[in-house]
């Protein structure tokens, strides 16, 4: 019996890699595609002696070739932290536009089901809280953020064109906070940042005065959740993160409380357009993929902890 293959587009990246560990767990062939802009060899570096394993070095935005059968496509190629998008905005526009369309291409090819990684990005600094998928967003489309929001936000239209123009099985997962082994060090984002430099006896550097919120979801319990809603019948995107919200500063305490740190806090001023408040309302997740997160917050942080210090060789 021939193995049913996956093609997943980002995979040597943070989520990326993650999935292709679990596809392969699953019995798939999975053929990994990363130009390694933000993504890293590191990641997939276990897999290479998998013979269900296959990586490809290419920029999902020029034309995709994968010879034969294609079962599933995964596209989770793009900058995903504000250090990278702030950094590559014209990459992150071209990869959620011309890369979407290219995948969506090959999904309608093969005729393969194709799940499009999302954000909680799409609903920019909400104006309703939890966030449903049914609210449209409230994003700035020409600051500087807008480059992530509105790539990704033009990623699920031209899916949900592809899905009534072309019948092409298509689903869209809208990803909150997500941290665990594999995070970049320089990731830009709150719980790397604070992590390294708590590790490293650096101060903890706080925006704003660390009133606003996240909901921080552990990479396993995500993974579980993509690949569920992967295999299900939704076509309409399903918010995947943790409820459990925090506000920053207390996030911060946390991380200083989990690692034994002396590092202080300290406050810088509040990035443009950045979202005031974060946190998913899972109850569609729930209902339809009978999913939600198991891992607490301490327990996952633990975890994560323990790859940063691994990674900074710090005892």
């Amino acid at each position: 019996m021939n193995k049913k293959v996956a093609v997943i587009t980002g995979g040597a990246g943070f989520l990326g890699s993650h999935l292709c560990d679990r596809l392969l767990k699953e019995g798939l062939k999975v053929v990994c595609i990363d130009n390694l802009l933000t993504g890293s060899l590191d990641n997939i570096s276990h897999l290479f002696q998998n013979e269900n394993f296959v990586f490809y070095k290419h920029d999902v935005t020029n034309f995709i070739h994968v010879p034969g059968n294609v079962d599933y496509i995964l596209h989770f190629a793009s900058p995903a932290s504000p250090i990278d998008y702030l950094q590559l905005p014209i990459q992150t526009l071209k990869v959620g536009s011309l890369g979407t369309h290219k995948v969506l291409g090959m999904a309608k090819d093969k005729n393969a089901r194709i799940l499009i990684a999302s954000t909680s990005e799409v609903y920019g600094d909400p104006a309703v809280h939890p966030q449903k998928e049914d609210y449209w967003g409230n994003v700035n489309p020409i600051g500087p953020r807008g480059v992530y929001d509105e790539a990704k936000r033009f990623a699920e239209a031209i899916t949900m064109a592809y899905h009534r123009y072309h019948n092409v099985e298509t689903r869209i997962v809208r990803i909150f906070n997500t941290y665990g082994p594999r995070m970049r060090l320089q990731d830009g984002r709150a719980l790397p940042a604070f992590v390294s430099q708590a590790l490293s006896g650096e101060d903890l550097t706080v925006f704003g005065d660390g009133s606003q919120t996240r909901s921080f979801c552990y990479v396993s319990d995500l993974i579980e959740g993509i690949y569920r809603l992967l295999l299900s019948d939704e076509v309409d995107p399903v918010n995947i993160g943790n409820p459990q919200e925090i506000t920053i500063k207390e996030f911060a305490e946390e991380v200083l409380k989990i690692t034994g740190s002396n590092s202080k806090i300290i406050y810088t001023p509040l990035p443009e357009d950045d979202p005031k408040v974060r946190q998913p309302d899972i109850s569609k997740a729930k209902r339809i993929l009978g999913w939600e997160p198991k891992v607490e917050r301490g327990e996952g942080l633990k975890r994560t902890i323990e790859y940063f210090r691994e990674q900074l060789k710090i005892k």
